[in-house]
């Protein structure tokens, strides 16, 4: 496709989003820490799209959506100073913002016809399950979304510290126990429910299990290519047997999940 045939641009979007930061303290720890995590995304976004091939277009709509992706995360930082969903459902808000009646998606994106797909996908990036689109084209960038959310979580996982993540450190998170319920969610290879979360390990587990709900065999590539999952597990020193064995079942689960993937 010819870049004149283009109907959407990056560039022009980009130019806006670094505008919209100038409304926030970009030396604040946790605005810093979403920002690059935004571009990260978008990186991940257009490596993904690539790989599958996608045509122009939709690659740089791919990346437009995980630059927006997470919008609502500034305002909650803003008024709360925390990412806990209990102060905000960020994914619907950011949606909201976008979309609602000053219609600030215009300021990314000048042409309309993206909108319901774009709307649909950011509301519904972090979605404990992706339900009820019906639209191909949308729900091919809902599922981007949430993949390139989730690689670049792979990322986050291994370079920061421990008492930011989980106001803990490794050998503490490692002597505690898993939960029940979250354990039959990994026996289950599903994701963790947050609200079934208690411990330290629990959180830890979520964080491995969140790989079982990826939805393109590029995007396993790339983990497996970076070896995220056993590096993720491997973070954290196991005082506990049962511990120690529980991840290496997961771990295993999530290997073999990869390896079929054409």
């Amino acid at each position: 496709m010819e870049k004149q045939e283009l109907h959407i641009d990056f560039k022009v979007a980009k130019a806006a989003f670094e505008k919209y930061l100038d409304e926030y303290d970009r030396t604040d720890d946790k605005i810093h820490l979403k920002i690059v995590h935004t571009y990260c995304v978008v990186d991940a976004a257009e490596e993904i799209a690539t790989r599958m091939h996608l045509r122009e277009e939709d690659i740089q709509l791919a990346k437009i959506i995980g630059l927006l992706h997470d919008i609502g995360r500034f305002e909650q930082i803003k008024r709360f100073h925390s990412f806990e969903p209990g102060t905000m459902d960020h994914a619907m808000y950011g949606a909201d913002l976008l979309f609602g009646p000053e219609q600030m998606i215009r300021r990314f994106v000048k042409n309309p016809s993206f909108d319901q797909l774009i709307c649909v996908a950011i509301a519904k990036h972090s979605d404990f399950k992706l339900e009820g689109i019906e639209d191909e084209r949308t729900l091919l960038h809902a599922r981007l979304i949430r993949d390139a959310d989730k690689l670049d979580n792979c990322r986050v996982k291994l370079e920061e510290s421990m008492e930011t993540l989980l106001d803990m450190d490794e050998k503490t998170v490692g002597a505690s126990p898993i939960s029940p319920k979250v354990w039959e969610s990994c026996k289950a290879e599903e994701s963790v429910l947050s609200a079934d979360r208690k411990t330290g390990m629990d959180y830890w587990m979520s964080y491995l299990a969140l790989y079982f709900d990826i939805n393109f065999p590029e995007t396993y590539q790339i983990i497996k290519e970076q070896d995220y999952i056993r590096r993720i597990a491997e973070r954290v020193p196991y005082s506990r047997e049962d511990t120690k064995e529980k991840v290496a079942y997961t771990v295993k689960k999530l290997e073999e999940k990869m390896n079929i993937q054409p």
